[in-house]
């Protein structure tokens, strides 16, 4: 299993911990010049105790950082909907009040509702002849045409099952029954 950045930082920060527990203990002397590393570092006790000590520091700031962060989040995410709501409530209000004057719109940083624009008469008589078709097509009519229209409707049945066995399909007609043998 691999550790991700977090976890490395975290287990660095707790062994850096430790380690000044253990430099307290075993070089009491916080004078004492450490030369490790091959050589490539030098330091004493209480400089290298003060090195691990920022490094606890960073990572308990860090980790105190992000919880506070993570507090702010929830809260903002938890207030969301409402404050949402409220603002689309308060600009409605906004557009119905000032809907005739684009200046006062502006300064509430929204823009007018645009105009549709007229229609020529072409466009007009290509709508009516579109509509007309369309509703011959669908067979619909205005509601004193459907009261003009009298009649009974008599219903036929046809039903065919997915795999007939042989010699057996069914066909309904309404007013008729169908008794099994």
């Amino acid at each position: 299993m691999t550790k991700n950045a977090t976890d490395t930082k975290t287990t660095a920060a707790a062994l850096a911990g430790s380690f000044i527990t253990g430099m307290r203990k075993r070089f009491p002397n916080g004078s004492q010049t450490l030369t490790f590393g091959g050589g490539a570092f030098a330091t004493t006790v209480d400089a290298a105790v003060a090195n691990l000590q920022a490094l606890v520091n960073n990572r308990t700031a860090v980790t105190t950082a992000q919880a506070a962060a993570k507090v702010s989040v929830d809260a903002e995410n938890a207030a969301m909907p409402n404050l949402l709501a409220f603002m689309r409530a308060l600009e409605g209000f906004i557009k119905l009040t000032f809907a005739a004057n684009a200046t006062a719109l502006a300064d509430f940083g929204l823009e007018p509702r645009k105009e549709p624009t007229p229609l020529t008469a072409e466009q007009k008589a290509a709508a009516a002849a579109k509509r007309e078709a369309t509703r011959k097509a669908r067979g619909t009519s205005s509601a004193k045409a459907k009261k003009a229209i009298k009649g009974n409707v008599t219903a036929t049945l046809v039903v065919t099952p997915e795999a007939p066995a042989a010699g057996a399909s069914a066909v309904l007609v309404a007013g008729t029954t169908q008794s099994k043998s």
